[in-house]
């Protein structure tokens, strides 16, 4: 039997952020960002229909800006995060938000990829999560087991754990962690691990990773040139609690065990191109 032909769906604007919508149980579901300059930009819902080999879509309008970074909760499928560019006295400024969709988007009914969407609706801002002393926000990250009432926000060399209250209608920094060194260090990436009750987060900044405590916020281990160039992205083995996978700009996968950081477990080399995501399996051996 013949492998089913791949689904592509095509984006009126380029797109940066792509998020899996893990609340969501009964559809394979993903949210994509656009980016674009001119005009509005969107929030596209993407429903794969793996029976047919057939993508359902909607679109929410996202006007506050070109979206570099999108987090959907894990509790209510409603509810996501974005980071985003808005231009504030002739300069850019990168900020995050929490948003959540209209209650009714689901019962309109689904447009085909090659569609255009007609008057799309617009997502409700719930809170900002900007902290203009802290910088611009790269990311958001939410806690991976919880329920939707824990994020971190890393805005330049400043890692702020936010508790979401009132229906993740406000915000507040319960706790801050601040990357100190030589020259203007800033975070290029982070994931917050599903082990160890979520109290551990990994980031990387230029080639370093670091490994935090989130109850003292403070660094538990730090693998010095993980990568020859910068390190892009980290992903946790949602299986394995010990394992780490990164990728950069040196066109490396590098697996870790991070009870012994010295050397990485294993490189890949195959990559001809820079990395920008990695993704830790669903079983076991992927990360070995």
């Amino acid at each position: 039997m013949e492998d089913d032909a791949p689904v592509i769906y095509g984006l009126e604007f380029q797109a940066r952020a792509l998020t899996a919508q893990t609340a969501e149980t009964d559809a394979i579901r993903f949210l994509v960002g656009t980016q674009s300059l001119k005009f509005d930009n969107q929030i596209h819902i993407i429903d794969f229909d793996d029976e047919n080999n057939i993508i359902n879509k909607n679109v929410l309008l996202h006007q506050a800006g070109e979206i570099w970074h999108i987090g959907a909760s894990p509790a209510d499928k409603a509810v996501l995060t974005t980071c985003y560019n808005k231009t504030s006295n002739s300069r850019v400024v990168s900020c995050a938000a929490v948003w959540r969709m209209p209650t009714d988007w689901e019962t309109a009914s689904h447009e085909s990829p090659d569609d255009t969407a007609h008057n799309p609706q617009t997502l409700e801002l719930l809170c900002h999560l900007d902290d203009s002393a802290h910088g611009n926000a790269a990311c958001v990250l939410w806690e991976p087991m919880g329920d939707g009432k824990r994020v971190i926000s890393l805005a330049d060399n400043h890692a702020l754990l936010w508790d979401l209250q009132e229906s993740s209608t406000q915000a507040t920094v319960s706790s801050t962690a601040t990357l100190e060194g030589k020259g203007q260090l800033k975070f290029n990436a982070g994931k917050w691990s599903p082990h160890h009750n979520c109290s551990q987060l990994a980031t990387a900044n230029d080639t370093v990773i670091r490994g935090w405590d989130l109850r003292t916020m403070s660094q538990i281990y730090c693998i010095e040139n993980a990568h020859g160039q910068l390190v892009r992205d980290l992903d946790f083995n949602p299986n394995r609690q010990y394992y780490m996978a990164s990728c950069g700009d040196d066109c490396k996968v590098k697996f870790w065990d991070v009870r012994n950081v010295q050397e990485p477990v294993k490189t890949l080399e195959e990559h001809s191109h820079w990395l920008v995501n990695c993704k830790g399996g669903g079983r076991s051996e992927e990360l070995r």
